[in-house]
């Protein structure tokens, strides 16, 4: 739905200026910029994005609150699902493809601008604390590899930013220590300056623990497509708890910000990083690898409690934020600004967006390690071409975790079901999938090669590969693989 537009909009239009164009005139004030990204961290797990078990133990308040004082992104999806490519593409605003950042703690080139560099080069004080996940490169690597990224100026964020810190864990339930983090930055703007400030929590990335506290495992919804198993639902009970904590960490945030005066003058835009190491998420093209959570608070701007259902693209961030500023995309984003979207206007945003997956920390005969796949997403289907389907299933970051333990001795007993056999233990996998995802939002059914599906299928494949060639995609055209079958 196009939300309604605050009146300070309305007066800006009566007065024959755009609200675009008056946000970037010299009379009026930058805002400040607060862009917090969560770990690992897929829809629907939000209260506000209709997640059930969020609402029933209430673990998510005070995002809730941030939703219902701004907009709610219900369409918004990551340009990977692992954590360093997915992070340089926001900052970038270009596809890890295109920038050659598929390898898991690849940096991107040193003539790469970010889009924090133009906010420094016009005015903001600009920082980058909390956990950045490797954007210029794994924090404890091998000397030779530190020395040549060092060398080629590949490790240089101390540099661009006015307060960096390389690794800073948090946890969402100690409030003195993240709300410290984000006060010690904010001392060091200079009065006057508009701030950009980055912050990155761990939550909810595994490293669990055992504590799920006031979460009943056994009053847990779980999605049809996992197996429905005692030791999943533990490790989802866990999981939660890792929610809870992150809420309460940005709730801590906030108050800081209304503490200090700043909450009314400052964009404030949480997402989530990447899709969640869960079944079927975290490494995967599939919904709950790529699908996130995307709130923005503007206030006088973003009308509260609105919701949008354009498609949206980590790589779309960079030029918002740019336009939010006043300032024009970087030469070479291929972002799209949804600027007009956050104002109210009509806005038909994007047909389509598309994600990657290249190699992340793991074996390279599993898809933990390594997977070569690309998807294209639609307004209502998904297209996953993978170009390694011999690779067999393992979840990201769960080979040893005794939810995967108790799947897998569930499939040798013979007593796991028929779908879940052939959703994690077929091979090889199908090079192309297709899926409705208003009919089949888990993607159950696999509905590429179906001659009613066709003209969909050709269509999406098509977009697919003409968006392969514009990024200089090193993997074969699906359309090549196919005539050499």
């Amino acid at each position: 739905m196009v939300p309604i537009r605050y009146s300070s909009c309305i007066v800006l239009a009566l007065a024959g200026l755009s609200p675009v164009s008056a946000l970037g005139s010299a009379s009026s004030p930058k805002p400040n910029i607060l862009l917090i990204l969560s770990d690992d961290h897929s829809v629907p797990h939000i209260g506000c994005y209709g997640s059930s078990n969020c609402k029933r133990f209430n673990l998510t308040p005070h995002l809730d609150a941030l939703a219902a004082s701004g907009m709610r992104f219900d369409r918004a999806y990551t340009a990977a699902p692992q954590c360093a490519p997915s992070r340089i593409s926001i900052f970038a605003g270009r596809s890890p493809v295109g920038l050659g950042v598929t390898r898991f703690a690849q940096p991107a080139r040193p003539d790469v601008p970010f889009f924090t560099d133009m906010l420094r080069e016009n005015g903001y004080w600009t920082g980058l604390d909390g956990r950045h996940q490797h954007l210029d490169g794994r924090q404890r690597d091998s000397e030779h590899v530190q020395e040549t990224l060092s060398a080629l100026g590949m490790r240089s964020l101390d540099a661009r930013f006015d307060h960096f810190v390389r690794s800073a864990r948090t946890k969402g339930d100690d409030l003195a220590r993240v709300s410290g983090r984000v006060a010690a930055a904010l001392d060091k703007v200079p009065a006057g300056k508009p701030f950009f400030l980055y912050f990155g929590f761990n939550q909810p990335h595994r490293g669990f623990g055992d504590d799920h506290e006031n979460i009943d495992p056994a009053k847990l919804d779980l999605p049809p497509d996992w197996p429905d198993l005692p030791e999943v639902r533990v490790d989802y009970a866990r999981f939660l708890a890792e929610i809870r904590d992150l809420d309460a960490g940005v709730g801590a945030i906030m108050s800081l910000l209304a503490g200090r005066g700043l909450e009314d003058s400052t964009l404030v835009i949480f997402m989530g990083d990447n899709g969640e190491a869960l079944f079927r998420g975290k490494g995967t093209l599939f919904d709950r690898g790529t699908h996130v959570p995307l709130l923005v608070r503007w206030p006088g701007v973003v009308a509260p409690g609105s919701a949008s259902s354009i498609l949206v693209s980590g790589v779309d961030l960079a030029p918002t934020i740019l336009a939010a500023a006043g300032l024009d995309a970087l030469p070479g984003m291929t972002g799209l600004s949804f600027l007009p979207a956050l104002l109210g206007e009509e806005f038909p945003g994007r047909s389509h967006v598309f994600a990657e997956r290249g190699w992340h920390w793991g074996p390279i005969t599993r898809t933990d390690g390594l997977d070569l796949s690309r998807s294209i997403t639609s307004r209502r289907y998904r297209y996953i071409y993978n170009a390694l389907p011999e690779r067999s299933y393992t979840p990201v970051d769960m080979p040893q975790n005794e939810a995967w333990l108790g799947v897998q001795s569930a499939h040798r007993a013979g007593t796991l079901s028929r779908l879940h056999n052939r959703l994690y233990f077929r091979n090889p996998r199908p090079v192309l999938e297709l899926y409705d995802l208003e009919a089949d939002p888990y993607e159950l059914e696999n509905l590429a090669g179906q001659e009613e599906m066709r003209s969909i299928e050709q269509s999406l494949r098509l977009e697919l590969e003409r968006w392969m060639i514009r990024e200089s995609d090193f993997l074969p055209l699906p359309t090549h693989v196919l005539a050499n079958q």
